[in-house]
This record gives structure tokens, C-alpha cells and sequence, in this order.
């Protein structure tokens, strides 16, 4: 899940040639460009300053609250959140229902813990436009960090149905499933996720699929090949120790387990694998 809330941000695409004969030389084009550039490249303070002189050239543009938008974003990405969220408010002052914004500050709310606002963001995005991906996705998640798994399959049977091969879909179904008790349909969007982006997470998630399942030596197939590639990611060494205990290894169960805390693993939840 760590990754379910990391912020997911597009570039405008603000280069619309029709707004002027003079594109190349117009100073607020010019200046959108080097904020894309700069966004690219993670220059993210140099990325708000060009926003911020364009946005002062033409406040009252249409597609100036977009700059807003993206300015916003920009401010997270560089951990100013209070900042952020201030300037995705006034854009939404100016633009009440852009889903873009709504989006946005949605995405801002949730990395700043504030799970009920976020979901009324996201509401409204699907309220407008029901099958809008993007919202479902973050409506359910939210759904199920509340424990409100009947909003969270509400949503992702949208994604299901209309998204069956993104990414997004893959996720959202594993954890339903994981945390439902429906391991084995979460393995086959687990097989997904490993084969588009073999992320730590993933493997850990897979593992425990397979060690709920009973599935011990898939179990100790899919943890090795994490470790190989993540050797400092303490979720894996807990799944290994799971297996080990599991196997009735308990000098390498407790081994693990040591591991596991070592690079971060909280020791309260590492001592409750060997209590009764």
C-alpha cells in the first residue's frame, strides 16, 4: 500500500498555437514551456518560479487556473503541502468543478492525511463523470483505509469493467482481494503488477497471498526472487520469516524477523509472529 497514495502528476499541455500568432515570442508560453522543463527535470523550485511569472503576466486566462494546478502539485512534490493546498483552494475558487484541480487537491489532502475531504474531491469528479478512472481509484482506496469495503468494491467494479488491463485496476483488485479473503483471485493481479513493474511491495504482497493460501514453497520461490532484487526491504524478510515459522524453523524465523527491524520494521508487529 505505501505506494497506494504517492501523487500522480501530467504536464499541461498548455501549447495551444491558436491562442496567438506570436506562440514562439508570446512571454507566457515561453514561460509554461520552462516550467514543463523544468517539472521534467525535478527542478522543482525552478519549476514555481516560471509558474508563478506566468501566472502574474495573464491571471485572468482561462487556462491560467491550470498553471495554479500544476503550481500546487509543484509545492507537494516539495514537501510545502500547506502551500499547496492553498493554491489548489484558489484555483478551485476561480474554477469550482475542473476536475483536473478537484483531482489534484484530492491527491494533496490524502498525502496530508485528511482521507474525508479528499473523498468528497473525488465524489465530486464522479458525481460529474462516473466512470472517470482516476477518481474511482482514489474514492476506493480511500473506501478501504476506512474499512468501507462496500463503497471500495463499488468502485473498483467500475474499474474492473471499463479498465480491466491498467495498472490502477490491478492494484485496486489485489488489495480488495488480499484483504478480503479472496487470495487466490488477488494472485492473478499480483502476476500483473510483477510482470508490468516488479515493485518490493508487489512481492510481499504476493508472498503472503501464497503463504495465506498454504502455497509454502511458491511462497519461498517468490520471496527469494525479492530479496534478490530489494535485499534492504524489511516487508520481505517478514514474509521469510512467516515462511520459516511456517516451516517450523524457528531459529531462522527469529533470524528474519531481527532483520526485518534492523532495516525498519516496527518491533511490535515483528514479536506478534512468534506470540500464541
Amino acid at each position: 500500500m505505501k505506494k497506494i497514495f504517492a501523487l500522480l502528476f501530467a504536464l499541461l499541455p498548455l501549447f495551444l498555437a491558436a491562442q496567438t500568432d506570436n506562440f514562439d515570442e508570446d512571454p507566457y508560453f515561453i514561460l509554461c514551456g520552462e516550467a514543463d522543463r523544468a517539472i521534467a527535470a525535478q527542478e522543482y523550485t525552478e519549476a514555481a518560479a516560471r509558474l508563478l511569472d506566468a501566472i502574474s503576466l495573464k491571471p485572468d486566462e482561462p487556462q491560467t487556473v491550470l498553471l495554479m494546478s500544476n503550481l500546487g502539485m509543484v509545492y507537494s512534490y516539495m514537501d510545502n503541502d500547506s502551500l499547496a493546498l492553498a493554491t489548489l483552494d484558489k484555483a478551485l475558487q476561480r474554477a469550482p468543478s475542473m476536475k483536473t484541480v478537484l483531482a489534484n487537491r484530492g491527491k494533496v489532502l490524502l498525502k496530508m492525511g485528511h482521507d474525508l475531504r479528499a473523498q468528497d474531491d473525488f465524489a465530486k469528479i464522479i458525481a460529474a463523470d462516473s466512470l472517470n478512472r482516476e477518481a474511482r481509484y482514489f474514492h476506493g482506496m480511500i473506501g478501504i483505509n476506512r474499512r468501507n469495503l462496500v463503497q471500495a468494491e463499488d468502485d473498483f467494479e467500475i474499474l474492473a469493467n471499463n479498465y480491466p488491463d491498467h495498472h490502477d485496476t490491478a492494484i485496486a483488485l489485489s488489495t480488495l482481494y488480499s484483504l478480503t479473503g479472496r487470495e487466490q483471485k488477488a494472485l492473478e493481479y499480483l502476476k500483473k503488477l510483477l510482470a508490468e513493474d516488479p515493485q518490493p511491495e508487489y512481492y510481499a504482497a504476493m508472498a503472503d497471498c501464497r503463504l495465506v493460501l498454504g502455497h509454502l514453497p511458491e511462497a519461498a520461490e517468490i520471496i527469494s526472487e525479492g530479496i534478490a532484487k530489494y535485499p534492504t526491504d524489511p516487508e520481505l524478510y517478514i514474509c521469510r520469516a512467516r515462511l520459516n515459522r511456517d516451516r517450523y524453523l524457528p531459529e531462522e524465523a527469529r533470524r528474519d524477523a531481527r532483520k526485518a527491524v534492523e532495516l525498519g520494521y516496527p518491533p511490535v508487529l515483528a514479536q506478534k509472529l512468534f506470540e500464541k
